[in-house]
């Protein structure tokens, strides 16, 4: 079916491409008759359109973690860390409940409603992100494989550790009143406001179709290509002229950016963030997003989130058999389809040279 869309000519591929993005812009108002099934509202169930918002999130989340699984060959176990990192970046820095803004007010002598504007907490967020990337990425990125993994899983316990065991993150108690676009939450606002989530999807549904560009660009750029190489041999790539070590950072540093934006959107909306909320679990479910979808391939991962966020929201009445379906998803997935369900024509072809290869070896 990718090679015939791939066949079509230029103007019918992007016909069909904007029809699609509009088909998802009006996803929060579906009411065709025959695909009112598909939402979750029906029964008594989640709001569709903050479900739609949440799925949004997912899919964000998954292009990020599969610029560093996917694209650089890098197993990150605490992507969690830096979904925190973003949430918390605008919690302490935009909320007015915040013990950091209550800090600066005291030491500028600020009126007490102030707090930094949601827009500068976006760039602070991505800043923010980056940085702990760097941290994280510099003395860990010389390790490989499992031993990789184990350092990052450390990672994501270790924010949330400490934003629940310091008094500056508002403690396991958390932090409210987190602003949005409007400023902090309020019965006033009548665009993003708590009950209505068709703007906040709308919102998130644009910044995903920014992000994808934008990560779209840069996989097929200079930098995406040594990406490409260092996964498949890094020492083949050093030899070539690729630093390892510079481009792998990179990975980690814009996987972690698009993690703290997708932080950034979901404490926005939430209005309130603790740090239970960001546990270990919650970043295996990341890495199975982009496991089930097909690591490499940004269709096949956004594909893979939104069917781990939607499917348990969906189907809420086998809501207690959620982990024993997602482990036997994985099983299945591993053993019936290891490139995922949209692999990438690339890894595809690994996965087929090795099943050959492996035969005429024994």
């Amino acid at each position: 079916m990718g090679e015939r869309f791939r066949a079509l000519p230029k103007w019918q591929r992007m016909l069909a491409f904007a029809a699609f993005v509009a088909f998802l812009y009006y996803l929060p108002l579906l009411g065709i008759p025959g695909l009112t099934w598909l939402r979750t509202d029906v029964n008594g169930g989640n709001n569709w359109a903050g479900v739609l918002f949440v799925c949004a999130v997912y899919v964000l989340i998954a292009i990020g973690l599969n610029v560093v699984i996917g694209l650089a060959g890098l197993l990150d176990l605490g992507y969690v860390g830096f979904f925190a990192v973003g949430a918390y970046s605008v919690a302490l820095f935009g909320s007015t409940q915040s013990p950091v803004v209550k800090a600066l007010q005291e030491r500028f002598d600020m009126p007490e409603g102030w707090a930094v504007a949601w827009a500068i907490c976006i760039p602070l967020a991505i800043a923010l992100t980056m940085i702990s990337g760097v941290l994280l990425g510099w003395p860990t990125l010389r390790l490989r494989g499992d031993y990789l993994a184990i350092v990052t899983l450390g990672f994501g316990e270790i924010i949330r550790i400490v934003v629940r065991n310091v008094e500056w993150s508002g403690g396991p108690q958390g932090v409210a009143a987190i602003p949005g676009p409007q400023g902090a939450p309020s019965a006033d606002n009548d665009v993003f406001g708590l009950i209505d989530a068709k703007p906040w999807y709308w919102l998130a549904l644009t910044v995903v179709l920014v992000l994808v560009f934008a990560v779209r660009r840069l996989e097929n750029s200079r930098v995406g290509r040594a990406w490409l190489a260092v996964r498949e041999d890094e020492d083949a790539a050093a030899v070539m002229g690729v630093y390892p070590f510079k481009y792998k950072l990179w990975a980690f540093a814009i996987g972690a950016a698009l993690g703290g934006i997708s932080g950034f959107l979901f404490a926005s909306r939430q209005g309130f963030i603790e740090p239970n909320q960001f546990n270990a679990q919650l970043s295996i479910l990341f890495v199975a997003m982009v496991v089930v979808g097909g690591a490499g391939n940004m269709a096949g991962v956004a594909l893979g989130a939104f069917l781990l966020a939607y499917l348990p929201e969906r189907f809420r009445d086998f809501a207690e058999w959620r982990f024993l379906v997602f482990g036997l998803a994985l099983v299945l997935v591993m053993l019936l389809r290891p490139q995922g369900l949209i692999p990438s024509r690339r890894r595809a072809r690994e996965l087929k040279d090795r099943a050959e290869e492996v035969p005429a070896s024994v």
